[in-house]
C-alpha cells in the first residue's frame, strides 16, 4: 500500500515537471465522486464514506457512511461540503478544515417531502452559501446554509427524475440537466419567479445526443456530457466544443483543469479551460431589511401599497399601515406585527396625512382606492393609531388605481387619484355634518398606464410615474397648468415597471425614492430640480434575522422622523412580491434610512 502511495505521488509530480497531463493519485481516481480543494488537497467520496486526502492521495481524515452527491465551496481554511448519507436520506454539511486534516459535521439537513435524487451548492453575489435539494418527482428545495442554522429558502418545481445539477455562482444561476431533453439555466438568487432558459437540448432541437447527462461549471462557462456520455460539449463564452470521449459518468474541475470519470476512473482530459475568474459580485449596493410584516391573509398578488402614522408623542408607537388588494386596510406596528385589520375590500393604494383641519375638526387621515366601488376610501385615525372607516368618496374613473395626499399651503386635504387610462383627477375633500365628500378641482393625464404617485407638500410639487415611460413632476396646486416634465426616463438605472415613489424629507436633503421594479431594485433622486442621480440599491437576504430579500416591489414609504431604535435617522416600508425563507404570503419589509444612506453616500 505504500509503495502504491509513494508511486501514485512520483508519477503525479513527474508528470506536472514534465509539463504533461498529470495523472491522478489511485485513492483519488478511483473514487466514486470527488472535488478538488483550492491547496491541492482533494475530498473523495463513495461507500468508503467521505475523504480528506493529500494532494498524493494519503487520507487525513474520514466520515464513515455511504457518500453520494459530493459538492463543495471553498472556505479560508478548507471547504463548505455537503453530501448525502444514502442511507439515512439527510444531508450532512461537513466542515472540512483542510489545515488541520478534520472533518466536522456541522449540520444535517432532511427534508420532510423529498425522496433526494441529487444536491449542489450555490454561493450569492451576498456570499451567503445555498443549497439545493432534488426529488425524484419534481420538487425541489433551496435552503439557506448562512447565518446559523440552516432554514428552507422556497420550493420549486424542476423537471422530473432530474439528478445533475450545480450552481454557477459568478452566473448567479442554477443548472440542471433534464434527462432525455437538456440543459437548463435558473435563476438561483431565490427571488422572484423561478425563471429558466434552455443552454443545449437534445435532436431534434439540439446537439445532444440522448438529452443530458453530468454537468461542471468551469471557470468561464459549463461542460456538460451527453446522456450516453459519448460526447462532451464545453461552452466558454461564446466559444462551443464538442469532444469524442469514453464512457463518460462524471465531470469535475480542477482549477483550469477538466476531470472525466469514466470506467477506468477518473483522468484529466487534455484540454485547457479559460482563466477563472471570481464569483460576481452585485453591481448595486445590496442593504437588508431589519424587520418585516406578518404576511397578509391572501395568496398571490395581494399587498401592495404602505403608508407610515407618526404617533404625535411617541415615535416608536408609529404605525405601518399596507394595502391587500384582496381583502382591505393593514396596521403594524414598527415590529411589523399586525395590529389591526379593516375588510374594505379591494384596495390599492393609500396614503396619510396628519393634523388635517376639515369641517372645523383635526383629524388624521388615511385614504385608499378602492377598485369595486371606484372610489376613495377614508380612514381616520385616533392618536393611539387605531383606524376607523368613516366612509368613501365616489369618483369619475372606471378603473382607480393609484392615489396620494397633497397639503395645499391654505389648509385642507386634495386627493390625486388616476386611472389606468393614464387619467388624473384631484378632489379637494370636504366634511359636512361628519360626512366626506370630494369636490374635482383638475383633471390631466398621461399617455400610458400609471400608478405610484406623491405630492411634496414644501415645494408644491406632484411627482407621478408612469409604469412603462418614467417618473414626470408638475405644479400641485389645483389652479396650475398640468404641464408635466420628466424627471427620469425609464432604461438602464430604472426599469420598468416604475411602481412606488416616496419622498425623504431629511435635515440636510431631500430625495424622491422610486421602486425600479424591472430589475428589483430602488432609485434615489434628489427630491429638487435638476433631480440628479444619487444611486441605487437591492434589499438582500438578512439571514441572521430571518428575514428574505425583496424583489418586485409594487408600492414603497419612507419617512425621515426618528422612530427610535434602527431607525434614527427615519425609515423605508418596502412591499415585497415574494416572500421566502420560508414560503408565503407577501409581506412588508422594513429598513433604517440610514443604511441607504450610507450606502449611497448621501449627507
Amino acid at each position: 500500500m505504500l509503495y502504491k502511495m509513494f508511486a501514485g505521488a512520483l508519477l503525479l509530480a513527474l508528470s506536472q515537471l514534465a509539463g504533461a497531463t498529470p495523472v491522478l493519485p489511485a485513492p483519488v481516481a478511483q473514487a466514486a465522486e470527488l472535488a478538488a480543494l483550492p491547496d491541492g488537497q482533494w475530498l473523495t467520496a463513495g461507500d468508503d464514506g467521505l475523504v480528506l486526502r493529500n494532494a498524493d492521495g494519503r487520507e487525513r481524515a474520514r466520515l464513515v457512511l455511504r457518500a453520494e452527491y459530493l459538492d463543495s465551496r471553498p472556505l479560508a481554511q478548507g471547504a463548505l461540503v455537503a453530501v448525502l448519507d444514502a442511507d439515512t436520506q439527510e444531508v450532512l454539511i461537513v466542515d472540512a478544515d483542510a489545515g488541520r486534516g478534520q472533518l466536522r459535521v456541522a449540520q444535517r439537513i432532511a427534508s420532510s417531502t423529498l425522496a433526494l435524487d441529487g444536491l449542489c451548492l450555490y454561493r450569492d453575489g451576498q456570499r451567503h452559501d445555498h443549497l439545493f435539494l432534488l426529488g425524484k418527482d419534481g420538487q425541489a428545495e433551496q435552503w439557506l446554509l448562512s447565518g446559523g442554522t440552516p432554514r428552507l429558502l422556497r420550493r420549486l418545481a424542476l423537471p422530473p427524475g432530474s439528478e445533475h445539477c450545480r450552481g454557477d455562482d459568478a452566473r448567479q444561476r442554477l443548472l440542471l440537466s433534464e434527462p432525455g431533453f437538456g440543459l437548463w439555466a435558473y435563476d438561483a438568487e431565490g427571488e422572484g419567479v423561478p425563471a429558466r432558459h434552455l443552454l443545449a437540448a437534445a435532436r431534434p432541437w439540439g446537439k445532444l445526443s440522448g438529452g443530458a447527462g453530468a454537468l461542471a461549471v468551469l471557470p468561464a462557462g459549463v461542460a456538460l456530457l451527453d446522456a450516453g456520455g459519448a460526447r462532451l460539449h464545453l461552452w466558454q463564452g461564446r466559444a462551443a466544443t464538442r469532444l469524442k470521449v469514453d464512457d463518460g459518468e462524471a465531470l469535475a474541475v480542477w482549477g483550469e483543469r477538466l476531470l472525466l470519470r469514466d470506467g477506468d476512473g477518473w483522468r484529466v482530459l487534455p484540454t485547457q479551460l479559460a482563466p477563472g475568474q471570481p464569483a460576481a459580485s452585485p453591481s448595486l449596493p445590496v442593504l437588508q431589511a431589519v424587520a418585516q410584516t406578518d404576511g397578509v391573509a391572501r395568496a398571490g398578488d395581494a399587498a401592495d401599497d404602505p403608508a407610515i402614522w407618526i404617533h404625535p408623542s411617541e415615535p416608536a408607537r408609529s404605525r405601518v399601515l399596507g394595502t391587500n388588494k384582496k381583502q382591505g386596510l393593514l396596521v403594524y406596528d414598527l415590529q411589523g406585527r399586525q395590529q389591526q385589520l379593516l375588510e374594505a375590500g379591494r384596495l390599492n393604494n393609500v396614503d396619510v396625512r396628519q393634523r388635517v383641519r376639515l369641517g372645523g375638526r383635526v383629524v388624521d387621515l388615511a385614504v385608499a382606492t378602492q377598485r369595486d366601488e371606484k372610489a376613495l376610501a377614508l380612514f381616520e385615525i385616533d392618536p393611539d393609531g387605531r383606524l376607523r372607516d368613516v366612509g368613501r368618496v365616489a369618483t369619475e374613473l372606471r378603473e382607480i388605481y393609484g392615489t396620494c395626499l397633497y397639503q395645499p399651503p391654505e389648509g385642507g386635504l386634495e386627493v390625486i387619484a388616476n386611472d389606468k387610462d393614464g387619467r388624473f383627477v384631484q378632489y379637494r375633500l370636504e366634511l359636512r355634518d361628519g360626512v366626506y365628500a370630494g369636490q374635482p378641482v383638475r383633471r390631466f393625464r398621461l399617455a400610458s398606464q400609471p400608478e405610484g404617485c406623491v405630492a411634496d407638500d414644501r415645494h408644491g410639487r406632484l411627482f407621478v410615474g408612469e409604469e412603462d415611460v418614467g417618473i414626470w413632476s408638475l405644479a400641485a396646486s389645483a389652479a396650475a397648468a398640468a404641464e408635466p416634465v420628466r424627471v427620469m426616463a425609464v432604461g438602464r438605472r430604472l426599469v420598468a415597471d416604475v411602481e412606488g415613489l416616496a419622498l425623504y424629507h431629511g435635515e440636510k436633503g431631500s430625495y424622491l425614492v422610486a421602486s425600479s421594479q424591472g430589475n428589483n431594485s430602488y432609485v434615489v433622486l434628489d427630491a429638487q430640480p435638476p433631480h440628479a442621480y444619487r444611486g441605487a440599491f437591492r434589499i438582500g437576504l438578512n439571514p441572521e434575522a430571518g428575514i428574505d430579500g425583496v424583489s418586485e416591489t409594487d408600492g414603497l414609504e419612507v419617512t425621515a422622523r426618528n422612530l427610535g431604535g434602527p431607525y434614527a435617522a427615519g425609515m423605508l416600508v418596502v412591499q415585497d412580491g415574494y416572500k421566502r425563507l420560508p414560503d408565503g404570503t407577501q409581506n412588508f419589509k422594513f429598513l433604517p434610512w440610514q443604511d441607504v444612506a450610507r450606502a449611497l453616500g448621501l449627507p
